[in-house]
C-alpha cells in the first residue's frame, strides 16, 4: 500500500493509492504430462458481469444522468470522440498547474499564456488522437481561434485569484479511500490550499459558466465528494470548497459541515447499491434528457433504435473516471464545457 501525505498544521492527510503485490514465484520444473481426460458433456457456464470496484464524481454523475451511459463508459468502455470543449479544459488545467512551478513573483498572465503552446504540444504527444479535432483545418484558423479562447480563460483567472499569494499544498492530487461499507471513492483534486491556521481549502477550476443559483447544489456534488474523501481519510474537515468558473468569471464557495458530508456519504451508498443491482441484473435503463444530443453512443442506444453490446462481461473493472496522472487508462470527456479529458 502506498501513501502520499500533505501537512495540515502538524497533522498529515494521507492519500492512499492502490497496493502492489509481488508476483508469485514460478516453478522451474516441468509439469507432469496429464493423462488423457474422458470427455464429459456439461452446460456452458454463463459469464458474470464485470463488477465496478470504485466510484468517482464523474462516474457517479453519469449514473445519475443515465444508467446506460454509465454502463457504456465503465463496463463496456466504449470509445468517445475528443471534443474541443473538453480538450480546452484539459489544456487550461495543465497551464494553471504548471504556472505554480514558477516563483511567486513570476506567476503573471503573460507567462501563463506563454505556457499554452507548449502544453498543447504535450497534449498532442500524449494523445495523438487529439489532432483529429483540427484535421480539416488546413489553414489553422480554427486552431488559432481555439488557442485564443484558452488564452482568454487563463487570463480571466488572474481577475479571480492572485497566484503570487498562493502556495498550493497539492496540485492535481489523486485521492482514494475505502468507506466502512467497502465502497472505494477516488478522484483527482485540482488544487489543495492550506492556510497558516491549518484550514484546508479544496479548489476546482471550471472552464464553463457558473450555474444558476437553483442548480448550485448539483455543481457542488463533486466538491462534497472530495471533501468526504479527505474527511474519511484523516478526519480533517475541509474549511472551504471553491469552484472557480473561468467562463463567466464567477467564484462559488461553500463551507461544509459534518452533517453535509454524512448526507453525501449516505447518498453515495444508495447510488452504489443501485449500480450493483444494475450490474447484477443487467438492467441499465436509458434516461432520455436534452443531454442525449451530446452523447457519442446513440448508435448503440435503444432510445435511438440501437442495440447495446452483449452483456454480461466477465472481468472486474476499475472506474476510469479518476486515475492518477501517470496512468494510461482512458477517461471520458464532458460536453458541458466544465470538464476535461482524463489525466495525461
Amino acid at each position: 500500500m502506498v501513501f502520499r501525505s500533505l501537512s495540515v498544521a502538524g497533522r498529515r492527510v494521507c492519500v492512499m493509492s492502490t497496493s502492489e503485490l509481488p508476483a508469485p514465484q514460478r516453478s522451474t520444473q516441468e509439469p507432469p504430462t496429464p493423462e488423457p481426460a474422458t470427455p464429459q458433456l456439461s452446460a456452458p457456464q454463463q459469464p458474470t458481469p464485470r463488477q465496478p470496484m470504485s466510484l468517482s464524481p464523474s462516474r457517479a454523475s453519469d449514473f445519475m444522468q443515465c444508467p446506460l451511459l454509465y454502463r457504456f463508459r465503465v463496463i463496456d468502455r466504449l470509445p468517445e470522440k475528443p471534443s474541443e470543449a473538453a480538450t480546452r479544459g484539459t489544456l487550461v488545467h495543465a497551464v494553471l498547474e504548471r504556472l505554480f512551478d514558477a516563483p511567486a513573483a513570476e506567476r503573471t498572465a503573460p507567462r501563463a499564456k506563454a505556457l499554452i503552446p507548449g502544453q498543447w504540444d504535450r497534449l498532442l504527444e500524449n494523445k495523438p488522437e487529439l489532432s483529429e479535432l483540427f484535421a480539416e483545418d488546413a489553414e489553422g484558423e480554427r486552431l488559432t481561434r481555439w488557442l485564443g479562447e484558452a488564452e482568454e480563460l487563463v487570463e480571466r483567472w488572474f481577475s479571480l485569484e492572485d497566484p503570487t499569494r498562493l502556495e498550493p499544498a497539492e496540485r492535481e492530487m489523486f485521492v482514494e479511500t475505502e468507506l466502512e461499507s467497502g465502497l472505494r471513492l477516488r478522484g483527482v483534486i485540482d488544487r489543495v490550499d492550506i492556510a497558516p491556521t491549518g484550514d484546508v481549502r479544496i479548489v476546482d477550476y471550471k472552464t464553463g459558466k457558473a450555474p444558476r443559483p437553483e442548480y448550485s447544489e448539483g455543481a457542488l456534488f463533486q466538491m462534497k465528494f472530495y471533501a468526504l474523501v479527505i474527511w474519511r481519510l484523516k478526519n480533517v474537515l475541509p474549511r472551504r470548497l471553491q469552484l472557480v468558473y473561468l467562463g463567466s468569471g464567477d467564484v462559488l464557495t461553500y463551507d461544509p459541515v459534518p452533517d453535509d458530508l454524512a448526507r453525501m456519504e449516505r447518498k453515495l451508498l444508495a447510488l452504489w447499491d443501485a449500480i450493483k443491482q444494475a450490474t447484477e441484473t443487467g438492467d441499465w435503463r436509458p434516461r432520455p434528457t436534452k443531454l442525449c444530443g451530446w452523447c457519442d453512443h446513440q448508435e448503440v442506444c435503444p432510445e435511438f433504435g440501437g442495440t447495446p453490446p452483449p452483456y454480461p462481461l466477465s472481468t472486474p473493472v476499475e472506474d476510469p473516471g479518476a486515475v492518477p496522472r501517470e496512468s494510461t487508462v482512458p477517461a471520458h470527456s464532458s460536453e458541458d464545457g466544465q470538464g476535461r479529458m482524463g489525466p495525461v
